[in-house]
């Protein structure tokens, strides 16, 4: 990317978590934000080490006046920073901090945004991430670069390359070893079509992803997240 990217650390042990912020984002959103204190008792108790960064959704999905083409090879970029920097750098630091054994052992989570990022992550790179807590995102890359369509969108679009994956690719094996956990409320601001339209793909490919809708009363907005957070950390952190 030429440029720094800072990260923000909470924890010494246990499983590392990738905290992918909302819209925009940034690597202290983690705190500034409280979601820290719904993780609080699993980080001082060792069960897992968080891991916030930055976005640079304002250059790529949030561009919305510039050429697609640019802005998802931008994000691709992005994409490649996690996989080919990042995810080395955090197991060398959980290695060093606590010999750390579980491989891949990497959970993503995020909120909206964020969420959209966790998944395709999960998703795109099972051999790298084995959990995934996706709250309240939008799967479908048409959301946000419109009717432009090429490889680059393709791959970066969970209910495009989902919904053509085969019954028998070798990915199904690995989600079906790992955990992810896909929630979305059907309350203002919440956009749930894009979660039952994957639902529906795994499914239909034998994926057991837990999908879980929430109420008319739950809106698009942190108070909920925390309570989901909380509600789903113990079947994605407990053993």
């Amino acid at each position: 990317l030429n440029r720094n990217m800072p990260i923000k650390v909470y924890g010494q042990q246990g499983r590392p978590v990738l905290f992918i912020p909302c819209q925009d984002g940034k690597h202290v959103d983690f705190e500034n934000f409280h979601m820290i204190d719904i993780f609080a008792p699993w980080i001082e108790e060792g069960k897992c080490i968080v891991f916030s960064i930055d976005t640079i959704d304002e250059e790529t999905w949030s561009d919305r006046g510039n050429d697609p083409y640019y802005r998802i090879r931008h994000h691709e970029e992005w994409i490649n920073f996690i996989t080919r920097e990042l995810v080395p750098f955090i197991r060398e630091y959980v290695n060093e901090k606590n010999n750390w054994t579980g491989y891949p052992g990497i959970m993503t989570f995020g909120c909206s945004m964020g969420a959209t990022h966790a998944l395709n992550l999960y998703l795109r790179f099972p051999d790298l991430f084995d959990r995934c807590m996706a709250l309240s995102g939008i799967y479908n890359a048409s959301y946000f670069m419109g009717d432009y369509m090429d490889d680059e969108v393709y791959k970066n679009s969970p209910t495009d390359y989902m919904s053509n994956m085969a019954k028998d690719h070798p990915f199904i094996e690995r989600y079906n070893n790992n955990k992810a956990v896909v929630c979305v409320g059907q309350g203002d601001w919440e956009e749930p079509w894009s979660t039952r339209y994957l639902d529906e793909m795994f499914h239909q490919l034998g994926i057991n992803i837990w999908v879980d809708y929430w109420g008319y009363d739950v809106n698009h907005d942190w108070p909920w997240w925390y309570k989901q957070a909380e509600y789903f950390l113990p079947y994605l952190l407990g053993e």
